[in-house]
């Protein structure tokens, strides 16, 4: 397996459908949250349909930046979550990052290996390899957050 492969099988692992590292996944956690569950704030925390957001909109920002050669996404956007106004909104927003996080594991499976070492759109953001890695370390972050939110709302301790 070359190593773009096992990096999208990892990308694949954390998003989709593995449990190797943290014993679950982004698909695992968020399937059968709710609507209110997923807009249910924690006090001090985000909630994890904004968490959903924020990481989904780095996938989508990266998806661009592969098929263009443009980064146009900025940190300062990041949490910048339209209102989920009805639980049809919370299942876009799910499916939204399920299938992006496929394409993008689609992506980086489909990248010459050499490209793994060249830079990223611009010097200052160092190589792909970098932000492909820098991508699963954000992912594995917030999907722990997710994992302990998760177990505040349905223990009933975040009221």
């Amino acid at each position: 397996m070359s190593r773009t492969e096992q990096l999208a099988k990892r990308i694949r692992e954390v998003y989709l459908e593995g449990y190797w590292i943290a014993n679950t996944n982004y698909k695992a956690q968020i399937e059968s949250l709710t609507w209110y569950q997923a807009q249910q704030k924690v006090p001090a925390i985000n909630s994890i349909a904004a968490l959903i957001f924020h990481v989904n909109y780095y996938l989508e920002g990266l998806i661009v930046a592969f098929e263009t050669g443009t980064l146009t996404i900025k940190d300062q956007f990041s949490f910048d979550m339209p209102s989920l106004n009805t639980a049809s909104d919370w299942d876009e927003l799910r499916m939204r990052l399920l299938n992006n996080a496929n394409t993008f594991a689609l992506c980086v499976a489909q990248l010459d290996e050499a490209k793994l070492a060249t830079h990223f759109i611009d010097e200052k953001y160092g190589s792909y390899l970098r932000n492909i890695e820098g991508v699963l370390e954000h992912s594995y972050y917030h999907l722990g957050q997710i994992v302990l939110i998760n177990k505040l709302i349905k223990s009933g301790e975040s009221n």
